[in-house]
């Protein structure tokens, strides 16, 4: 089991050497994901794996991308995007260009189901979609547009429940045992690593995406985050963040009003 003082070893060096900087992260989940790397890698020790990451470069990407979270789903909570479908699309379908962010979007699955929304809506051709995650491999797949073809029935699912008009299955190809979205939704996507720990606004967004990001970090860090997508954000913008997250107790709350009862959706007022 790795103590609190490896961890603090680990986090030092990964910052030190490589400008990662997880130190404001929850440290719970953080030794968790430790351990696990080093179950699946097999590492008889912690000595042993420090090792490993300050002697082979190229294994340091599979260390950040054990460490940080990539699990995610296509129209996940269904019912927030039938709230972004209802109540969110109608009001950005009045911007003559609509920039969304989503940011600590993991392998890429909100993207897509977002730049299907849009879609569906009339919207796509006059929307740009950003996709940034701090994990370079993850933002290769999205680039790729390939799916596990065993997600789509969950995916599909997920579509129907948050209202979707077509059958799921005409926006993806299915080959072997994969499912490739159409080109046409990734024309409109732009996909970098970006660290929301490190990294400032780069542009002025209608609506921003941060889902089940900020439940990883300390409240030091998810006040900077939610600091930095106000700035990111334009006037009457939303942010949508994941079931278990909010910005109630933030410096920003009394700037934003929340649309629908349950969904994590915020509109920014001043």
């Amino acid at each position: 089991m790795v103590k609190d003082e490896d961890l603090d070893v680990l986090l030092n060096m990964l910052f030190e050497k490589y400008g990662y900087d997880f130190t404001n992260y929850a440290k719970a989940s953080l030794k968790r994901r430790v351990n696990r790397l080093m179950v699946i890698d097999r590492l008889p020790s912690f000595a042993e794996l420090l090792y490993k990451i300050k002697g082979e470069p190229d294994y340091l990407p599979h260390v950040v991308e054990q460490i940080t979270v990539n699990v995610t789903e296509m129209f996940r909570d269904p019912l927030t995007f039938k709230t972004i479908r209802e109540k969110v699309l109608p009001i950005l379908a009045t911007h003559p260009f609509i920039r969304v962010w989503h940011a600590g979007c993991a392998s890429g699955e909100e993207v897509y189901s977002m730049a299907i929304l849009l879609e569906e809506a009339g919207l796509l051709h006059k929307s740009l979609l950003y996709a940034t995650d701090l994990n370079p491999s993850v933002i290769e797949n999205i680039q790729k547009g390939i799916f596990p073809l065993s997600q789509m029935k969950q995916f599909s699912e997920n579509y129907i429940l948050s209202g979707g008009k077509k059958q799921f299955s005409d926006y993806y190809t299915a080959k072997y045992d994969w499912a490739k979205f159409d080109d046409k939704l990734k024309t409109k996507m732009i996909a970098a690593t970006h660290n929301l720990v490190s990294d400032r606004s780069f542009n002025e967004f209608q609506i921003i995406f941060c889902r089940n990001v900020l439940i990883y970090f300390d409240k030091v860090l998810q006040d900077k985050v939610l600091n930095l997508f106000d700035e990111s954000l334009e006037k009457l913008g939303f942010l949508v963040l994941g079931a278990k997250e909010n910005i109630r107790f933030s410096k920003m709350a009394k700037n934003y009003l929340p649309i629908g009862r349950n969904e994590k959706i915020w509109r920014k007022m001043l």
